[in-house]
């Protein structure tokens, strides 16, 4: 565990059982407008861990923003010990275009650990490596699907990582994959940095959705429960199945054109030859159904009414961890 007494971030001190909100500006509109990104910071007067909780790094996956917003409005930021870190949008230029990039065109979530004089979204990540991750000591980072595709909730943690993945069964989403962690990628340069961080996927871009944002926000509770850090006043819930942690997975594709219609729900189990979804042509003369290649989880849809020749249309699991 990292130094608890005193936390210095931006210049400013956050000393034991104070609360404060920075608010970070990394750079201006092309308008002159600032754009400030609130960091909300909850001490306990007692020592214990520095957890983070982020959201937004891609600016239209606001479901982890909202899960991040119920943490706080529900005083779960505030600990029993140690430190509670909030930063519910990453990308604030993102989220205000509802785009997932930064206005340079770059997926921020391929640019750590940044640089100090490069691109916009560079210097963003080198700020969070620099300033932010150096304090602490674990991070749930909150995520959803890109493009339509629809993800169950989820952890991803690392392989061969006995810690993360006694974290993922604290979590207990419904489920948890082995995802090596990419190059450049904001979870990648905090493990670099000593950071246990668990990725949380769940939902998709462009959407609310009650169910993933009640399993982000239980998950987060039972993590703070285990870290003994949850506030006396809140309670975790403890009574769902156990993770399934997900070994291997692939991607099913559409062989054809046109327009989509799925009819299995993420997180379903199918059997193979089930009947996933149709993709039919707009005049009546073709109607393909799309059937399950094996038995296995489906992790990912897709709920895009057209899809092309090649998209990524199902995620389904093929190997479980025994």
């Amino acid at each position: 565990m990292k130094n608890n007494n005193i936390i210095q971030l931006l210049g400013e001190t956050i000393l034991p059982g104070e609360s404060k909100t920075i608010e970070v500006e990394i750079a201006k509109l092309h308008t002159m407008t600032k754009l400030k990104i609130p960091i909300i910071i909850e001490r306990s007067k007692i020592e214990g861990p520095v957890v983070l909780f982020s959201a937004g790094l891609h600016g239209d996956e606001i479901n982890g923003t909202e899960i991040v917003r119920q943490l706080i409005i529900n005083k779960i930021n505030k600990p029993k010990c140690g430190t509670i870190i909030c930063i519910p949008i990453i990308n604030i230029f993102g989220f205000v275009n509802q785009s997932r990039q930064f206005p340079d065109g770059r997926d921020l979530n391929r640019v750590f650990p940044g640089s100090k004089n490069g691109s916009l979204a560079s210097r963003f990540a080198h700020f969070l490596v620099k300033d932010v991750i150096p304090v602490v000591d674990y991070a749930v980072d909150f995520h959803a699907g890109g493009a339509s595709r629809f993800n169950a909730a989820q952890i991803r943690i690392i392989p061969n990582n006995a810690e993360l993945k006694e974290l993922a069964k604290v979590f207990n989403a419904p489920f948890t994959l082995y995802s090596k962690n990419i190059q450049g990628s904001f979870r990648n340069a905090s493990t670099k940095l000593g950071v246990k961080m668990l990725l949380f996927e769940g939902g998709k871009s462009l959407d609310l959705n009650a169910e993933i944002t009640e399993e982000g926000v239980d998950g987060a509770k039972r993590f703070l429960a285990h870290l003994d850090m949850l506030n006396p006043k809140k309670e975790a819930n403890f009574t769902y199945d156990e993770t399934l942690f997900i070994e291997k997975s692939n991607w099913i594709r559409a062989h054809f054109s046109g327009m989509f219609i799925g009819l299995i729900k993420a997180g379903s189990f199918v059997n193979k030859g089930d009947i996933l979804a149709t993709i039919s042509d707009p005049f009546g003369k073709v109607e393909h159904k799309v059937k399950a290649p094996n038995d296995g989880y489906l992790i990912n849809v897709n709920d895009a009414p057209i899809v092309y020749q090649g998209d990524a249309i199902f995620h389904i699991s093929t190997k479980l961890e025994e």
